[in-house]
């Protein structure tokens, strides 16, 4: 009998929650979910790294997992408690896609497309072929993905940019949606991509990817692609000079800094494509991965049509209603379910109308504290009082709900809070919120049908993300939202003129409050200047390249912040005792604010602090060590980092 992983879904809540440092709300709502969706293990042998990078089923149900080991599992009765694992193939190129057609398994190793083949039913893949290959860099950050299928029997793969300190395309169609057939005939179909893990085609067959934050983009996103679309990121544009390109536009052809929205930029450049669907970084997510519809015909619950969508870094699958308006797509994001294991890549239906997930999350961390995973996600049969729908007006928002609203409640106009915003399209790594502005909700009026209402919104703005919260509502039986806010992507509406009367210029909250603890010039006190100069780094993984760090009291110190990383961090020193997980609390409770203020919060428990850094950027900042010894904490305060990026400063007196 073989041992199986015990990892308890109860704990790994509690794992992630001590992420943001805020516990009880957090939980509260995770036990709330728990109720409409529950998270099941699928049990994992002791002796399989099952780093999921895709998930296929066959025709006999069996459940193919791909890992970025090199490995494909082939699982019996996956949705069992006593699973059967068969090692399929061995010696891959990390494979982060899985698929199954025509008794094999086709995945997308990093430097081909390949199928996979067991010709005398050994669950052992007997034939390794390879249907297209493509050049590689060497660059560790060359991932490639897929493939899906389309109806032709086509193939769809996405080639991830290398990193050098920026995204780049260093072999030939990095940052490219391919096109290949079964017998090997590649076409290029769009550019622009950045690192697009995710992927899907809809009924109609149109072709969706989702994006995370980076050089270019400011926030994640989902795109609808098309051929000789450019999603936003130039470093693909190197290979349109070759004869099968499908758009001519050069990386010259693209301002590094234009000062304008990617919406206000497609309007300059035709083949640039907006954003269907925003996700507002750290809010929503902060790393999108796989796509997902509903195709249950109601067996999952109350979103028949709609769309799942993974998040890698906290661990959490989101909602998304999609409409399309004047031909072009655009919706609202919700918040769903979150708490999973590890950190979500992979998202398939199961044959019993759960949803299998496949996770992993070594070098990429995530809320869910677990290397990898593989869990089932199970409606409870019970429906939760949930904002369904929210359809663009010329003049506000209809929503629509999964059940009947209390009408007294739902038809005050105090009960509904607007507020735009977008970010910037330029060169650097992610983006502040910027251009953030109230609206005012000046009607609110409950259809026939008791389930929806009718919102006359002032100060509605093409291309902006119009962030929704309703908070008050309750259902007749005075139930309250599960989740009350909702991120709309503004892209047209009905008609094509927008009849939303505007509003007076608000003041940014954000900008109201001055962050005194970031100090970056010397103070004139310290006439010898200071008493000691320290520098610290970061290293893969979200930590601080020390663990501790011993001052004496009063010491005057200059220190730098060098981010080697990736990604965005900044750094923060706090008080004693829980002052750390306090903070990282607040930080998270900074919502659309968080980015203007660094994600410091305005207050006592912290002593000093830098930005928010950009990759390969430093900052010095200037303190005096607390004269009270014990036991302080350095710590990065971006959503998402504050438990693994810590490092303990002791302040004692020298022997």
């Amino acid at each position: 009998m073989k041992k199986y992983r015990n990892q308890q879904v109860l704990t790994m809540f509690a794992l992630a929650l001590s992420l943001f440092g805020s516990f009880a709300q957090t939980s509260d709502r995770a036990k709330r979910e728990a109720e409409y969706y529950k998270i099941v293990d699928v049990p994992i042998p002791d002796d399989v790294v099952l780093e999921v990078g895709g998930l296929a089923l066959t025709g006999e149900d069996k459940l193919g997992v791909s890992t970025r080991r090199g490995e494909v599992w082939l699982i019996d009765r996956p949705y069992s408690k006593n699973p059967v694992y068969h090692k399929y193939a061995h010696g891959l190129h990390e494979p982060l896609g899985l698929a199954y057609r025509d008794n094999g398994f086709y995945l997308t190793q990093r430097g081909e497309l390949t199928r996979l083949e067991d010709k005398n039913n050994d669950d052992k893949a007997d034939v390794y072929k390879t249907i297209y290959s493509w050049p590689l860099s060497g660059n560790y950050h060359d991932y490639s993905y897929g493939p899906k299928f389309l109806d032709n029997g086509d193939m769809l793969v996405t080639l991830n940019l290398a990193w050098i300190g920026h995204g780049a395309s260093l072999s030939k169609w990095r940052g490219w949606l391919l096109q290949i057939s079964p017998e090997g005939e590649m076409t290029p179909i769009a550019t622009g991509l950045r690192s697009p893990s995710g992927f899907e085609i809809n009924d109609s067959g149109d072709i969706f990817y989702t994006e995370n934050q980076g050089d270019w983009v400011g926030s994640g996103r989902m795109t609808h692609l098309e051929k000789g679309d450019f999603a936003g990121n130039p470093e693909g544009l190197v290979w349109t000079g070759e004869a099968d390109s499908p758009l001519k536009l050069k990386m010259e052809d693209i301002e590094r800094e234009s000062g304008m929205s990617l919406y206000e930029y497609s309007k300059k450049v035709p083949e640039l494509k907006a954003p269907a669907i925003w996700f507002p970084h750290t809010i929503l997510g902060i790393s999108t991965s796989d796509i997902l519809y509903d195709t249950t015909g109601g067996k999952f619950g109350p979103f028949e049509g709609q769309i799942f969508v993974g998040d890698q870094g906290h661990s959490k699958i989101m909602r998304v209603y999609m409409e399309k308006v004047n031909g072009v797509y655009q919706g609202a994001a919700f918040n769903f379910v979150e708490g999973f294991s590890s950190g979500i890549l992979r998202m398939i239906w199961g044959s019993d109308q759960s949803v299998l997930v496949g996770m992993t999350s070594r070098g990429w961390a995530s809320t869910g504290k677990e290397m990898f995973g593989l869990q089932r996600l199970v409606w409870t049969g019970k429906t939760p009082f949930e904002i369904k729908t929210m359809k663009a007006l010329d003049d506000g928002f209809e929503l629509g709900f999964t059940k009947p609203l209390n009408t007294s409640i739902a038809s005050d106009p105090e009960n509904y809070q607007i507020t735009s915003f977008d970010y910037k399209y330029h060169y650097k790594y992610g983006s502040p919120i910027v251009n953030q502005k109230k609206g005012i909700v000046r009607k609110a009026e409950v259809l026939e049908n008791g389930q929806s209402v009718k919102l006359t919104v002032d100060g509605m703005r093409l291309g902006f993300i119009h962030q929704l919260k309703a908070p008050g509502l309750r259902s007749t039986s005075g139930e309250r939202l599960l989740h009350d806010t909702g991120y709309y992507t503004l892209n047209e509406v009905p008609g094509g003129a927008l009849k939303s009367q505007p509003v007076g210029t608000t003041s940014d909250a954000a900008q109201a409050i001055l962050q005194e603890r970031r100090v970056n010039e010397m103070p004139l006190t310290w006439m010898d200047g200071p008493d000691r100069q320290i520098t610290i780094g970061t290293i893969p993984g979200l930590k601080f390249d020390i663990e501790e760090l011993v001052l004496e009291p009063g010491q005057k110190i200059e220190l730098t912040f060098n981010n080697s990383d990736d990604m965005l961090h900044n750094l923060v020193v706090v008080q004693k005792g829980d002052a750390v997980d306090k903070v990282a609390g607040m930080a998270l409770k900074l919502g659309l604010d968080g980015a203007d203020l660094n994600y410091v919060p305005d207050s006592d428990l912290v002593i000093v602090h830098t930005g928010i850094l950009q990759p390969d950027t430093s900052e010095k900042i200037y303190f005096e060590a607390p004269k009270d010894i014990g036991e302080y904490w350095i710590v990065c305060t971006f959503p998402g980092h504050a438990t693994s990026m810590r490092i303990k400063l002791v302040v004692k007196k020298s022997v």
